[in-house]
């Protein structure tokens, strides 16, 4: 049996343990030679815009810090600064391009671009093919190639927005008869950032939903109402605002008058659909409501998405599939 090498500290020659940040003799940092490299690319990315890039760095250096130092608080407060203008002024990621025609076409390529490149990942497309066995001997193989697309398409929204932001997280697995999922790494700053890709999951089902329905008045093929229906409902059930489910994130921006008005807009997609559903998001946003973890400041763009997406789906959900 071979003996893993002992670990020393760089400064005082003194013995580390495996998981040590601070040697316990001379309280130098361990990491401190990675520590200065992410620094450095860290301010690196910072001068040429690249504010995703920063966030890498900034967070891998929050994982080589004792969480109760002066450093760790000084970088964790880069990290939500960096975060917010994200939000504000974009990423600065070479394929973000400006609401020209040319941009658009650039947008939609580098998107398509960036989800067939997620197929190659041997976790993420061998999971779906085992998924796709227990749908296609359950809804035939057309139904169950559509909706394995529309939940691949949802978990990709994720894995976008965590790239957005900086945050590590593994491929997207999928698990047969229950979805599919996408494990993180690293974790949001703060609850604006967590609800930003939480809702980003339903926001690119919604925009698979629309697109498969569009294809589905152009082809007249009843499967397509069918998938872009049931695309449509497994994305509003994510909405329900409970625990790790994309609403239950996307609530947790939310201040109390916006939950209420959250709550309202699905009683009002109830009144006009009857969906059965959405009495279950009724009941789970009025829980929320009389919860006391609602922040004092109100977080518009997470309100605003929530809203659309209950009203989008809501209608997709209900659209007529021809033959049935």
């Amino acid at each position: 049996m071979v003996e893993a090498p002992v670990a020393l500290c760089g400064s005082c020659g003194g013995q580390l343990q495996p998981i040590a940040l601070v040697c316990p003799s001379c309280h130098a940092l361990v990491h401190k030679d990675e520590l200065q490299r992410l620094a450095n690319e860290a301010e690196e990315h910072t001068r040429k815009g690249y504010r995703s890039g920063a966030l890498v760095a900034w967070r891998r250096t929050l994982e080589l810090l004792p969480p109760e130092s002066r450093q760790h608080q000084i970088i964790a407060g880069r990290v939500q600064t960096l975060s917010r203008e994200i939000d504000e002024k974009g990423s600065g990621n070479s394929s973000e391009s400006k609401w020209t025609l040319t941009g658009i076409v650039l947008f939609i390529f580098a998107q398509g671009k960036f989800l067939v490149g997620g197929l190659t990942k041997a976790s993420t497309f061998l999971s779906m093919l085992v998924s796709l066995g227990v749908y296609w001997a359950t809804f035939g193989y057309k139904f169950a190639i559509g909706l394995l697309l529309s939940m691949y398409v949802h978990e990709m929204g994720h894995v976008a927005a965590l790239r957005r932001y900086g945050i590590a997280m593994d491929a997207p697995m999928f698990v047969p008869g229950l979805g599919a999922f996408v494990r993180l790494k690293q974790y949001p700053v703060d609850a604006r950032e967590d609800a930003r890709v939480g809702l980003a999951g339903p926001l690119w089902g919604l925009g698979a939903a629309l697109f498969v329905y569009g294809l589905a008045h152009l082809t007249h093929y009843s499967v397509l109402f069918a998938i872009a229906r049931a695309g449509a409902w497994m994305n509003l059930f994510n909405l329900i605002p409970l625990g790790p489910l994309d609403g239950g994130r996307g609530f947790r921006a939310l201040s109390r008058p916006q939950r209420l008005l959250a709550m309202g807009a699905i009683a009002i997609a109830w009144l006009f659909s009857s969906d059965g559903m959405l009495l279950v998001l009724l009941m789970a946003a009025l829980f929320r409501v009389t919860q006391a973890d609602a922040p004092k400041q109100a977080d518009r763009t997470a309100l605003v998405q929530y809203v659309v997406l209950i009203v989008a789906l809501t209608w997709l959900s209900t659209i007529r599939v021809p033959g049935i």
